[in-house]
């Protein structure tokens, strides 16, 4: 199992020295003119205004793009472009043309840059074309840098008031990548946008691991010659120790109120599964079974942690109650790891094969351990699989295309598609709660 490979690497090395307002309304996520369809949006565009610079025609065209992919990468709706952007004097046309067309909503916008330059405005309008009433109408400001987050941002608020639920557009993947020779942190919008290098450990970083208000990645690194666990505080810019010193410390998971992290610690004659009270640094330890322990991940509930174990003999996938510290067994596989328990916590997603011989692929597994769906087949060894925050995608490294690169699919296994292409190998992927 993976986690292995890593205690291997640890040991080897440890001899020797990572205006906007709110609104409550909730509309279903099928059509009203077709109960069996998905809503159809009209995107009529994002217009700058007549005359505008070239740079603002620009940042419009950019603006519409990035909204109609995050809307349609939802998956909650149809996106027409067969409609033209409506004025003053034509609305009430343009809706009733796409009531006529059986579209649902009608999306348009404009964008204009402040005076300085540096700052956007954008103001988006989404009409009802049933009621020809306004379901949002909106101003977001941000400046040139931030251009694609503000429409995400906006995305994610048409996501939140259509459907109820959170839209992930606005969330990033962090990973390890060893492009520069060395694996090192990094980050990436969910739509593999904005790449960023976060650590310079010139060693060994691995497993990055978000808190839940994504203002923190935790990993862990060899900088210092031993496998230690470190902060990245990305609001300060600062990479700071969290537990250091010798022996294993390797990342597991942060608890949902962001009070505790779980890990895999070598404090005896086996690596084990702890837990860490980040404010007063209290450690207490969560298994003390005969084999290897590791891989913990926190339930959305921080009640439970999921975790990979070899007591049985081949590493399996167990459950373990915080407060009773009764551990289950969920798998009877060949081999299992990486287990990452899902937002909506139904399922744990995890990497493994059924039998010997098996290339490495991603399943699921329900938390009775009853029900067992493979998600990937016939495309390369797929591992490291981590949840999006909504519980309706799963990021995971594949080889499929030659190399190790970050995927996306459906959390049913439909729809796999990269998400960069990143120069170097890609390993551990987290997605941002």
């Amino acid at each position: 199992m993976k986690f292995l490979k890593y205690l291997a690497a640890a040991f080897i090395l440890l001899p020797l020295l990572v205006f906007a307002r709110e609104t409550d309304v909730y509309i279903g996520v099928s059509s009203k003119y077709n109960p069996d369809s998905l809503p159809k949006i009209a995107m009529a565009g994002f217009n700058a205004a007549a005359g505008a610079p070239d740079e603002e025609k620009q940042a419009a065209a950019t603006v519409g793009e990035v909204v109609r992919a995050d809307l349609m990468r939802s998956r909650y709706f149809e996106i027409s472009d067969d409609i033209r952007q409506p004025d003053t004097a034509n609305l009430g046309k343009v809706l009733a043309e796409c009531k006529d067309k059986r579209i649902d909503y009608l999306l348009f916008g404009q964008i204009s840059a402040g005076a300085g330059g540096d700052q956007w405005e954008i103001k988006a309008f989404l009409y009802d074309s049933e009621s020809k009433k306004a379901a949002l109408a909106k101003s977001f400001k941000g400046s040139s840098k931030s251009l694609r987050r503000t429409a995400h941002i906006l995305a994610d608020n048409i996501v939140q008031l259509l459907t109820g639920r959170r839209g992930i557009a606005d969330t990033k993947i962090a990973f390890a990548n060893d492009s520069t020779g060395r694996k090192e942190i990094y980050m990436v919008d969910y739509d593999g946008y904005n790449l960023v290098k976060l650590t310079k450990d010139n060693s060994i970083a691995l497993l990055p691991r978000w808190s839940g208000d994504a203002t923190k990645i935790y990993y862990t690194t060899y900088r210092r010659r031993n496998p230690d666990i470190f902060a990245i505080d990305l609001k300060e810019g600062i990479i700071k120790p969290i537990i250091k010193g010798s022996g294993l410390n390797l990342i597991g998971g942060v608890s949902p109120d962001d009070k505790r992290i779980v890990l895999t610690l070598s404090r005896g004659d086996n690596p084990n599964i702890y837990l860490q009270e980040l404010e007063s640094g209290l450690l207490s330890r969560l298994t003390d079974k005969y084999g290897v322990d590791g891989s913990p991940s926190f339930s959305p509930d921080g009640k439970f942690v999921t975790f990979v174990s070899n007591r049985s003999g081949n590493p399996q996938i167990y459950t373990v109650n915080i407060d009773t510290k009764e551990s289950r067994r969920l798998t009877k596989f060949n081999w299992a790891d990486s287990p990452q328990w899902s937002p909506t916590g139904e399922w744990i997603v995890f990497s493994g094969r059924a039998a010997a011989g098996h290339p490495i692929d991603i399943f699921i597994v329900d938390i009775t351990g009853g029900q067992l769906r493979q998600l990937t087949a016939d495309a390369g060894d797929n591992e490291d699989p981590t949840w999006s925050p909504d519980g309706r995608f799963i990021a995971f490294t594949t080889t499929r295309g030659g190399k190790r690169q970050i995927y996306a699919m459906d959390a049913d296994g439909s729809a796999p598609h990269l998400i960069a292409n990143i120069r170097g190998d890609s390993y551990t992927p987290s997605w941002s709660k």
